[in-house]
């Protein structure tokens, strides 16, 4: 689990998106952002997560949001992941997982007694200034643009 707590300020990274351009945290001053940590492209929850996103990414604009995701996937598989989900956000390709263990959501997971490295679906928000403002541990997949609008939800 991440040691990232609100008032912290955000691990600076530098990642390639989905078609191989250099983002970088500083890339964002001056506006909100919304850094979603997920462990796969393509596969249900995730999908359900980045669906969600999408379905309300106008009213996240609106407050003034700016949406990215990070998986370890690749940048051939975010792209693909983009188009046929239609998704208008950024996707960081962090195949060496950098960005996830400075956000400390690279961690030991478990699945069937089988244990494993993986991502911790996690979300950060982070202000105009670099500094997180909110942490969501465990999102709610289908509800999860719900949750970062309504931090009483």
């Amino acid at each position: 689990m991440t040691t990232l707590q609100p008032g912290d300020k955000a691990p600076s990274f530098c990642g390639i998106d989905q078609d191989g351009k250099k983002v970088t945290l500083s890339s964002f001053k001056g506006k909100k952002l919304i850094l979603y940590c997920y462990p796969k492209d393509l596969t249900a929850t995730c999908t359900v997560q980045a669906c969600n996103l999408r379905d309300h990414h106008k009213a996240l604009l609106k407050k003034g949001y700016v949406v990215v995701g990070v998986s370890p996937d690749d940048t051939p598989l975010h792209q693909k992941f983009r188009a046929k989900h239609e998704l208008p956000f950024t996707l960081l390709a962090d195949t060496d997982q950098k960005i996830l263990k400075a956000y400390g959501v690279w961690a030991e997971k478990s699945m069937y007694g089988r244990k494993y490295m993986g991502v911790l679906r996690t979300t950060f928000i982070i202000n105009e200034k670099g500094i997180i403002e909110r942490v969501i541990t465990k999102p709610r997949s289908s509800e999860h643009a719900k949750e970062i609008l309504d931090p009483a939800y």
